[in-house]
């Protein structure tokens, strides 16, 4: 009887068009399921990769096959739903499967030929459980510091190393080089103590000459049962402050702090003493206090811990049954519910049914570092039962959240990333602030937008999905109206919160009346200082980061470009250099014109940097910071910003569109918006509603809680409709005057739009191509191709740039035909002769 052969296709962690099949040697047939990653050689040379096994088939593909070298799993990592659902991203979005499987896999379970290990740093260094073949590469490691996939085979003598190296990893023992560790670091304050817990400080007692000290005394004792020295203690406490009033004054407030907890927070002592950390030094020194260092929740101390389980408003009891009921007949519901409203508190309640059920959910965050309270929150909620994953966690964490995800973790808080994850039994996905741009990927491929990838992918499970946000996108707003979608809405804030007094500042007739103070007008100026008098907080958005973004002569008119792209270079001040956005170049800031030698060189413009700086000409003693991408950095950073804040040791806090997203500082009273029109007139076809979103958002961060909250708006045109619209909070005609201009000039929601962007270093080649390519596609979509156009920017890191737009209708059939067309002709153009080196990028649904 003939021998039936086996064989697998197998998708590669990198850009082949589709993927690629192997035969099975009969010593692994049992082994091979799909869904593991199977070890196997691709190209010339030692090209190994370890690929995940998407179908088995007896069908030989019609080239001589090569063997899979080894299986790295021994149950499968990616569900079917998954390569299912991969399968659908790779088609939907122009990209291939592999493309998508890089995106998808977290960095430890991809490994290819350059791969490269080390030793894990925070492992024990036993190697007592390694067999011998472990125990070999782990030693080797200990003489050098790292190694290469091919060093390993060559110290093993074997070809088949990956099966090695994954228990490797799965044991802690090894990390991969391109590993960045950045760990999530508590948060900690100064607390202090009385010295020795109520110990005698010793020496001879003497009578207290203050009768306030004596009640106070009298009182801290009748509330905290104190030993029986400890009333001899605080006698002698006081009396050794006798010659210092400021440290009598602190342990006065002390004791009145202290009435409830043993520790006091040294930044309360500050507020209610006025003094600081050397006063308290001082009483250090002479044992009346203790000062020490303590981890605490990031949760404020304001009672926000308790806030996702208290009862349900009305409003938001009736939420809830509407999304439910919605929910019978719909399988996707917006919850459009106006800042501070509550929509978390509901997606709680929300959450703890399904858990009841024993459903699993995934808890979408547009960008996980700027929603750092909401993860807090639901952590003190749900416990040990909620996993946070993306990016920033390392890569051993996110291979133990990717197993723990396969064993059935109950929720799942993440970014967009976290759709990948190998879900069973998925009953019901959040999009929370479903209308962030950081939904979309945009580049490299796939270049997805979860949003609308988390409708697809609830499908597969037959889950259901909830949009939240205030400010719904155009396409989730016409989904609503037209009945795809349930459709709930919160139009009151939770509790005694109002919404804020919205009001618009003319710069332009300030600035004729030349009373412009800087970049801040006297309304502006003057509501900053009377909030910071009233103990109260602001948030001021500037979206441009940076000090300056031009560098000029005044004599020749020069500008200071980048050299890769065509920008100019924007000026920070902290770094004393210029820096280009896009690519990341940087130069030194010239002392004269390097085209006419004048000294005259002047900033124009202004971002968050000048900013900071103006105010703290204006307001000398105000506590400010800022809040962008040069100052959070990192994580650490970045929650040390919001901590500062949160326990308000900050007055004013600066920032760009991160001020805009998930914050809720209940002293917050007022929000300035330094600069509307650079929002207003971008040339994109999102101006007005990304406009609309971020100043409604913005807005939204002041008056939370029973704070009377201000907004001020500076601009110059200040009869532009979405400011009239966020005026007078006319959400609804905002949408429908929107929805009427995207229809008539074929935009979304209406029309889909398919970006695609030529891109070559060389000028020549770039011009060259686009002749050919704009030829091509229009023979195959006529006039709806828009283009060749030069982009905004038309250089970018050193690639000349042609943008096509296509718009084509919303019909199913239409849209696979333009998207055949449009590959047809990229792989045409790169066939011939010249253009391989050409780059093509494709934007499905370009947001």
């Amino acid at each position: 009887m003939m021998h039936q052969a086996f064989f697998v296709e197998v998708i590669l962690p990198f850009a082949t068009p589709k993927p690629y099949t192997y035969h099975i040697p009969d010593e692994l047939r049992k082994e091979v399921q799909i869904g593991v990653r199977v070890e196997v050689q691709f190209g010339t040379g030692r090209n190994i990769y370890a690929g995940i096994a998407m179908a088995i088939t007896h069908s030989a593909p019609g080239y001589t096959t090569k063997p899979i070298l080894s299986v790295v799993d021994k149950e499968p990592i990616v569900t079917a739903q998954q390569i299912q659902f991969w399968q659908w991203i790779a088609g939907y979005y122009m990209c291939t499967l592999g493309e998508v499987m890089n995106a998808a896999l977290p960095t430890n379970l991809k490994l290819t030929g350059e791969t490269t290990v080390m030793l894990n740093p925070e492992h024990n260094a036993d190697f007592a459980a390694l067999d011998d073949k472990e125990y070999l590469v782990a030693e080797a490691l200990l003489l050098q510091k790292e190694l290469t996939i091919e060093q390993i085979q060559k110290i093993l003598q074997q070809k088949t190393v990956y099966p090695i190296i994954n228990r490797l990893l799965m044991y802690g023992v090894l990390e991969l080089k391109e590993e960045l560790h950045q760990k999530y670091k508590p948060k900690t304050a100064l607390f202090v103590a009385l010295g020795g817990q109520w110990s005698v400080v010793g020496g001879q007692s003497s009578e207290i000459s203050s009768k306030q000290n004596d009640e106070t005394i009298t009182e801290i004792n009748e509330s905290r049962q104190p030993t029986t020295d400890s009333l001899q203690f605080l006698r002698k406490a006081f009396n050794a402050t006798l010659k210092s009033d400021k440290q009598t004054q602190t342990l006065l407030a002390f004791v009145q702090l202290s009435k409830k907890q043993n520790w006091v927070k040294a930044s309360d002592l500050y507020a209610a003493a006025k003094v600081d950390i050397a006063v308290l030094r001082a009483m250090e020194k002479k044992e009346i206090f203790v000062i020490e260092e303590k981890e605490i929740s990031r949760v404020n101390s304001k009672g926000e811990e308790i806030s996702l389980t208290t009862a349900l408003s009305a409003t938001q009891a009736q939420a809830v049954a509407d999304i439910k009921t919605a929910f019978e007949t719909k399988n996707t519901v917006l919850l459009q519910g106006i800042t501070g409203s509550g929509k978390t508190r509901v997606y709680v309640e929300l959450i703890q049914e399904e858990l009841k059920r024993g459903g699993r959910v995934l808890y979408l965050l547009p960008e996980i570092a700027l929603t750092s309270q909401i993860i807090t929150r639901l952590k003190a909620v749900f416990g040990n039962d909620i996993a946070v994953y993306h990016s920033r966690v390392n890569g051993q964490e996110r291979v133990e959240l990717w197993n723990q995800v396969v064993a059935g973790r109950q929720i799942i808080l993440g970014a967009r990333s976290s759709l990948f994850l190998p879900f069973q039994n998925l009953s019901l996905i959040i999009v929370d602030e479903e209308h962030d741009s950081s939904y979309k990927q945009h580049d490299p491929n796939p270049r997805y937008n979860s949003r609308d990838c988390a409708v697809y992918f609830a499908g597969l499970f037959g889950a259901k999905v909830l949009l939240g946000t205030a400010t719904p996108s155009v396409e989730t707003y016409y989904n609503a109206d037209i009945g795809k979608y349930g459709w709930v809405k919160m139009t009151q804030r939770f509790g005694n919160a109002t919404l804020p007094e919205i009001q618009i500042v003319d710069t332009g007739a300030e600035n004729k009346k030349r009373t412009m103070l800087g970049n801040f007008s006297p309304q502006l100026l003057s509501a900053i200082k009377d909030t910071i008098a009233k103990k109260k907080q602001v948030i001021l958005f500037q979206n441009r980061r940076g000090y300056a973004p031009t560098l000029t002569c005044s004599n020749c008119t020069w500008t200071f470009d980048c050299r890769n792209c065509d920008v100019t270079l924007t000026y920070h001040k902290h770094l004393n250099a210029m820096n280009c956005h896009y690519c990341g170049f940087t130069a030194k800031v010239p002392k004269e014109c390097p085209a006419c030698s004048s000294p005259s060189l002047l900033l124009k413009g202004y971002g968050t940097e000048r900013i900071e700086d103006e105010l703290k000409i204006h307001l000398p003693d105000a506590r400010i910071a800022r809040l962008d991408l040069d100052t959070a950095r990192s994580k650490i950073n970045f929650a040390k910003l919001l901590d500062d804040f949160e326990a308000q040791e900050l007055d004013i806090l600066v920032g760009t569109q991160m001020v805009t997203k998930g914050l809720d500082f209940e002293k917050v009273a007022l929000v300035g918006v330094m600069n509307a029109d650079s929002l207003l007139h971008y040339p994109n076809f999102r101006a007005a509603e990304r406009a609309f979103q971020l100043l409604t958002q913005v807005s939204g961060r002041a008056g939370r809680k029973e704070t009377a909250g201000k907004v001020l708006i500076q601009s110059y045109d200040t009869k532009h409709l979405v400011l009239r619209d966020v005026l007078e909070n006319q959400t609804e005609r905002f949408y429908e005057r929107e929805l009427k201009e995207r229809e008539r000039f074929q935009y979304p929601p209406y029309y889909r739009l398919i970006s695609v962007s030529v891109r070559h270093k060389k000028y020549e080649v770039m011009a060259a191509s686009v002749k050919i390519f704009t030829q091509l596609l229009k023979n195959g979509l006529g006039t709806r191709v828009s283009g060749p156009a030069e982009p905004l920017v038309p250089r970018v890191n050193t690639y000349y740039i042609t943008d096509y737009l296509i718009k084509v209708e919303r019909d199913a059939e239409r849209i696979i035909l333009a998207k055949k067309i449009i590959a047809d002709a990229i792989t045409q153009l790169q066939h011939g002769e010249g253009f391989s080196t050409v780059k093509i990028a494709v934007n499905v649904d370009v947001y």
